[in-house]
């Protein structure tokens, strides 16, 4: 019913426990799974996974967090490579996540922008959609792509403005809500979740971060929370389970053509 479309997968916190995980999801209601990548170092991770859980798909990219200390060009070489070996991998579906970061102050801002361009041409050479990170970016991230003119993918955990929100609409993109819409103080979130035009929105985890308003301090998110976290956006809609689940899901699949290709239309 659900797709969870940003979830990392991958991340040490699931070791232990990753296919209980999965199946906990499953049994509550999410159906398919998004892995970025954040580094060269887990492209294959999140490519094994997908192997071995059902409807997991994923992306590659490297993260802007990530970037510091990397060969730039080996690392980009190394990027493509592996886009072309999975171009021909039904579970590869997107260039992410990458993008921007202006909250952190120890990642070199110039380093970020030569990445994330870079990976913008791969996009853009291979037809690619992109899971993006807009963290106090939003508008330096649109200005490249326009750039690249990139008109596929999502905006992951969006929490900009309603001037932003729709200019990264009107270039074709989709923005993706998550935990963070169920706390009631996140008033501009939850506007934005409740009168954005549905057909634009996807949702998600970040699991095993941005956990919802019921986990306590320190807690990790996990994919099986995100029927739940549904509920609060179909009550700030005012709308069904079925009538959101059903939006959602083609939302998403309109955001990621080769997800499309291998996921129904209905649900």
């Amino acid at each position: 019913m659900w797709i969870d479309t940003h979830v990392h997968f991958d991340a040490p916190e699931f070791d232990a426990t990753r296919a209980n995980d999965w199946t906990r999801a499953r049994d509550a209601g999410v159906s398919a799974q998004i892995v970025p990548a954040v580094s060269p170092d887990n492209f294959e991770t999140v490519r094994a996974h997908s192997v071995q859980f059902s409807n997991t798909f994923y992306a590659l990219g490297i993260h802007p967090m990530y970037v510091m200390g990397l060969p730039k060009k080996v690392s980009i070489e190394l990027l493509r490579s592996a886009v072309v070996r999975s171009m021909n991998d039904d579970k590869f579906i997107a260039i992410g996540e990458i993008g921007l970061d202006g909250f952190v102050s120890d990642v070199d801002w110039d380093t970020q922008v030569w990445f994330l361009r870079e990976q913008l041409n791969i996009a853009r050479e291979f037809d690619l959609p992109v899971l993006l990170h807009v963290r106090r970016s939003v508008d330096k991230v649109s200005k490249y792509l326009r750039e690249f003119n990139i008109q596929k993918g999502i905006a992951h955990a969006f929490n900009g403005s309603f001037e932003q929100a729709y200019a990264y609409i009107e270039m074709g993109l989709h923005l993706g809500f998550g935990g963070t819409l169920t706390f009631e103080r996140a008033r501009q979130i939850r506007r934005l979740a409740s009168e954005l035009p549905l057909s634009s929105l996807v949702i998600e985890t970040d699991a095993p971060d941005i956990p919802p308003t019921w986990l306590n301090a320190g807690e990790h998110n996990y994919s099986h929370h995100l029927p739940r976290i549904a509920h609060t956006l179909a009550e700030l809609r005012g709308l069904s389970h079925e009538v959101l689940a059903q939006s959602l899901w083609q939302n998403t699949l309109n955001a990621l053509p080769r997800l499309a290709q291998v996921l129904p239309a209905d649900i």
